[in-house]
């Protein structure tokens, strides 16, 4: 429960810092005089920096220990949070959100190192469910608190939360995070480094499971950039309806977290992925099919949206586990790794919206191709274990 509650606070910290912001997005591009392209990059970049800074904060936990890494970049996340707080520019904003991005990337690397550091099996996927359910309380309410705080206060108090946030976890680190891994520099040079991203980049296993889950959460990382233009823009919801709405998406995720721990004692964590991909590949056609045909409207975004998100909740702990069990070694570098396969999905999600600019056609079509490439990478999974099972019986 302890390692749960810690690692799901460490997760949290990048997508409630992502859904505290989303609300404000048309407002700054206003109050900037900028455009919507450009405010995009915002959070586009802001990915950017939290899938390339996981390559390097995880090998780090892996060498120095997870508490210094952690209280490291922790405190490059809060300056950038206090930067964008005095932001006078777009570009400024879009250098401190990319600082951001760097600084809450060691949440999801540590956080899943933790796990794998102290647990295996059902114990592992039934701590990494837990996770899930914590993390998707901090995401539900993020965008309603996003919206009220910039309808109260304006949109410079968001980033007060934030770095208030980032306090909070480095004393949580400070006094309640125990040390999991024994220090060993030698793994950070740069054959070392690059010796342990090629062994996990070698393993189809993990490469599969990594890609069964970048196709489901890189969905709602690219989501993200393209619903708050959708929603307040073209379906005309007010900062704090939209806030309200996203409720719908983390509700929908925290139920299936929900019903994935019940489920998950009868039948295992494995026997959960393929119902899970079943719903985010029915609510991935839906999405298409209602968009194209009937156009936008708030029940033909937000009803596949929410159905999408429980299926995220069912593929989760075992792919999650899946991907790492192969590294005990290296749970920090496979973490990071798979962490930035997520991140990545969701920026390339992010850009491409950006170049179609329509936030409908945009709907239309990258979340479905999401939708299915998880299911295709499942589908290989499913493949490359059982030539592996015939090979240790031979």
């Amino acid at each position: 429960r302890r390692v749960g509650l810690i690692g799901a606070l460490l997760a949290a910290i990048g997508p409630v810092s992502m859904a505290l912001y989303t609300p404000a997005m048309p407002v700054i591009a206003e109050a900037f005089g900028s455009t919507d392209a450009a405010i995009k990059l915002t959070l586009s970049l802001y990915f950017a920096g939290f899938a390339f800074a996981q390559l390097i904060a995880g090998p780090l936990s892996d060498g120095l220990g997870r508490r210094p890494v952690t209280l490291g970049f922790m405190g490059i996340y809060l300056a950038a949070s206090v930067a964008a707080l005095f932001a006078d520019s777009a570009n400024m904003l879009i250098a401190a959100r990319f600082m951001q991005g760097c600084g809450a990337a060691v949440g999801i690397a540590v956080s899943r190192a933790l796990v794998r550091d102290l647990f295996t099996g059902v114990a592992a996927a039934r701590i990494m469910n837990l996770i899930g359910i914590i993390l998707a309380i901090g995401p539900a309410l993020s965008p309603t608190i996003g919206g009220l705080t910039l309808n109260l206060f304006g949109w410079h108090a968001i980033f007060l939360l934030m770095a208030a946030l980032g306090v909070i976890i480095m004393l949580v680190t400070v006094f309640s995070l125990r040390e999991t891994v024994t220090a060993d520099v030698s793994r950070l040079s740069p054959r070392a480094l690059l010796a342990s991203y090629r062994m996990i980049l070698s393993d189809p296993l993990f490469l599969a499971a990594s890609l069964t889950i970048s196709g489901t959460l890189g969905a709602i990382y690219a989501q993200a950039t393209i619903l708050p233009f959708l929603m307040m823009n073209v379906i005309g919801l007010t900062p704090t309806q939209f806030g309200l709405t996203m409720m719908i998406q983390s509700g929908s995720f925290l139920a299936g977290s929900l019903a994935t721990r019940y489920l998950m004692a009868r039948w295992g964590a494995e026997k959960l992925v393929a119902p899970g991909l079943v719903m985010t590949g029915a609510a991935s056609l839906a999405l298409f099919f209602l968009l194209t045909v009937h156009g936008a409207s708030f029940m033909a975004v937000m009803g596949p949206v929410a159905l999408f998100a429980a299926g995220i909740a069912f593929v989760m702990p075992a792919m999650s586990m899946a991907a790492l069990k192969p590294f005990p070694s290296n749970a920090g570098a496979a973490a990071a790794l798979m962490g930035f396969m997520q991140m990545a999905a969701g920026l390339s999600g992010g850009l491409l919206s950006g170049l179609i600019g329509d936030p409908v056609l945009s709907m239309a079509v990258i979340i479905p191709g999401f939708g299915l490439t998880a299911s295709l990478a499942y589908v290989l999974w499913r493949r490359l274990r059982a030539l592996q099972d015939q090979m240790e019986t031979v």
